[in-house]
């Protein structure tokens, strides 16, 4: 018994932050685990990684401004990027901007851009209509789907 509680059904979930203080983190974990029965070993799966596993094609659609540049730049600070980081790169992954006019003629855009092609993935181009804040804009469509090949016919598209 720890405090009340039974240490079988007793889990400790550890949140960190950038915090200097972070430092003492070993310290913390050290007396977590002297508690009895609560670290049994490896046995949870990572998520990022069973879904990079688990699938055979990724689709990033629509993809904003902050997660392309996220991307771009390696930063996975989320489940999406953290699957797109670990991406099998044998793997196709395609990914559709979205974006503000003025977001997406800023020249580091086309830079983030051209770096996710150099990863090897595939950029869908959006359409140009009119978006939310009223601009006319690159913009994710629901007809853009339309104009995709049959599912089975990209697969073997992509697959090649």
């Amino acid at each position: 018994m720890f405090c009340g509680w039974s240490c079988e059904k007793f889990h400790v979930l550890v949140g960190v932050t950038g915090s200097v203080a972070a430092l003492k983190l070993p310290l913390l974990v050290a007396e977590l685990l002297k508690i009895p029965g609560l670290w049994k070993g490896r046995s949870d799966p990572v998520l990022h990684i069973e879904l990079r596993r688990w699938a055979d094609l990724m689709v990033v659609a629509p993809l904003d401004a902050n997660t392309l540049a996220k991307v771009a730049n390696g930063i996975c600070d989320n489940l999406l990027t953290c699957v797109i980081r670990a991406w099998d790169l044998s793997k196709p992954l395609l990914f559709c901007p979205a974006m503000n006019t003025a977001m997406w003629e800023h020249p580091i855009t086309a830079r983030h851009v051209e770096q996710l092609k150099g990863f090897g993935y595939t950029e869908i181009p959006c359409v140009v209509k009119k978006l939310v804040c009223g601009d006319e804009g690159q913009s994710f469509s629901r007809l853009l789907l339309l104009s995709l090949p049959p599912p089975a016919e990209m697969c073997c598209l992509l697959l090649r």
